[in-house]
């Protein structure tokens, strides 16, 4: 492959890896995401509660230690509320602040008040709801306030608050959230490695495939698929090889069908002319006589080689036609045997037909069962050497008819008997014959319901048995 084909192929946008990453990465990729959007927002939304229920809970102590203060008459609010600041265990952690009844913070955990600019909307929440929880922004640091209001306990405080930094528990939520994206990075690496090399199990042999087609289409049948993996790329590819196998037959057989009609077609015609040339000079009337039969003789035998071809066109095209009706059949095979009688004793053979006294009709097109009978009787005769014996029988079996012509000829080998109906196909290439009579014969026989079957052995003869359906008496 040049360096521009493989760019080209790149450049590509309707590929099985292009449509892979798209789709099936794509997705995954799309999924992950959600998932990791889910369980960072599932994360935070934990600790966010737990801080705040953390934090709800600090100042709910810090509340109901208040209100046993404001109950006790002989004690002093004021001081017990910066005692209980200064004591306050958590003041590491957060900060506890007091807010009077301005709204101004008094008192914190730190010492140090905030500026009184900064807002405080828990504080107004709660001022309105009795509590009330923010989550936001001061001074560059994200923090979590939670305000409880005091007033019905003190009227001189408004409410008092708690702040946490929220900074420790949102680094916690960066390391999960950089942990987990590192998961998702490598499922899709994992994926993408793990995808790269099954779809290069798909893409090389389907490239491989592709390349044999381009083969086929220019001619050349010899290329073939390898590696071949066992799965169902595997399968196509071994279906390919055995495909360009049989083109490879089918081309070859072709080939010699060609040759062969044209010298079966040359032959009768050089007959012929030789002897349309002969009679044109002054003859006696027996050299007449003989040439009239042999031109004859030759222009029938290139009419029935000329009828066969375009059978065989119509049987390949689909338009092999039948004109049923019922039927002798053994007038039809008496015609048949007739025609090769005097055949058969030009070439010494001997010919013996068994004629039954009565067989039942048949319903099919009489011109095509003829010419069955005369394709295999003429191929009996055909492959017999002289001496040889053709005999011709038939007989009613159950609802079918039988007919059975055999020979003592030259006989089919095992290995091609199975293949002597295909097309083009010539068991022996040393007799005449194109090689499709017993394909169009068959599919005659086939379009009438019946069979045509083939005995044959290697130097001992052939038996072609046609079997057709019999009419049903009414």
């Amino acid at each position: 492959m040049t360096t521009k084909q493989k760019k080209r192929r790149i450049l590509r946008k309707n590929t099985i890896t292009t449509r892979w990453l798209v789709s099936n990465l794509g997705a995954v990729f799309l999924v992950l995401l959600i998932v990791e959007l889910a369980v960072i927002y599932t994360l935070q939304h934990y600790y966010y509660n737990s801080a705040e229920q953390y934090l709800t809970t600090k100042i709910s102590s810090v509340t109901t230690v208040l209100t046993r203060y404001s109950q006790d008459s002989s004690s002093n609010f004021s001081a017990d509320l910066r005692s209980t600041f200064e004591n306050f265990s958590d003041k590491e952690r957060m900060e506890l602040m007091a807010i009077n009844s301005k709204g101004r913070v008094t008192l914190t955990t730190s010492g140090f008040a905030p500026d009184a600019s900064v807002a405080m909307p828990d504080y107004e929440t709660a001022m309105e709801e009795e509590n009330g929880t923010w989550i936001g922004t001061q001074n560059g640091e994200c923090i979590m306030a939670v305000s409880v209001n005091i007033s019905a306990i003190q009227p001189e405080y408004n409410a008092i608050r708690v702040v946490a930094s929220m900074t420790q528990i949102d680094a916690t939520l960066r390391d999960y959230m950089i942990m987990i994206t590192a998961v998702c990075i490598g499922i899709l690496l994992l994926l993408l490695i793990t995808g790269s090399f099954f779809v290069r199990s798909i893409v090389l042999p389907i490239n491989r495939i592709n390349a044999a087609t381009k083969k086929f289409a220019q001619g050349d049948f010899s290329q073939r698929i390898t590696p071949i993996p066992e799965d169902e790329i595997g399968d196509l590819c071994k279906a390919v090889n055995d495909m360009a196998s049989t083109l490879s037959e089918t081309e070859a057989m072709k080939n010699e069908f060609i040759s062969s009609v044209s010298h079966e077609l040359r032959t009768p015609l050089t007959a012929i002319q030789g002897w349309a040339e002969t009679l044109c000079l002054d003859m006696d009337a027996e050299t007449m006589q003989k040439g009239m039969h042999v031109i004859v003789n030759e222009t029938e035998r290139l009419s029935r080689m000329v009828e066969e071809l375009l059978d065989f066109s119509r049987m390949q095209s689909g338009k092999l036609t039948l004109q049923p009706m019922p039927m002798d059949i053994l007038a039809e095979l008496g015609d048949a045997v007739l025609i090769y009688t005097e055949k058969a004793k030009r070439e010494h053979i001997r010919m013996i037909y068994h004629e039954p006294e009565m067989l039942p009709f048949v319903y099919g097109d009489k011109n095509r069962i003829r010419q069955v009978f005369i394709n295999v009787i003429d191929n009996a005769l055909k492959y017999s050497n002289p001496g040889g014996l053709v005999t011709v029988s038939a007989e009613a079996i159950g609802n079918q008819i039988q007919v059975r012509i055999s020979d003592n000829g030259v006989g089919i080998s095992a290995a091609d008997l199975p293949r002597v109906k295909t097309k083009f196909f010539k068991a022996n290439h040393t007799r005449r014959g194109s090689g499709i009579g017993l394909a169009v014969a068959n599919e005659i026989i086939t379009m009438h319901h019946g069979r045509l079957d083939i005995q044959s052995e290697l130097g001992v003869g052939t038996a072609v048995i046609i079997t057709l359906p019999a009419m049903k008496e009414k």
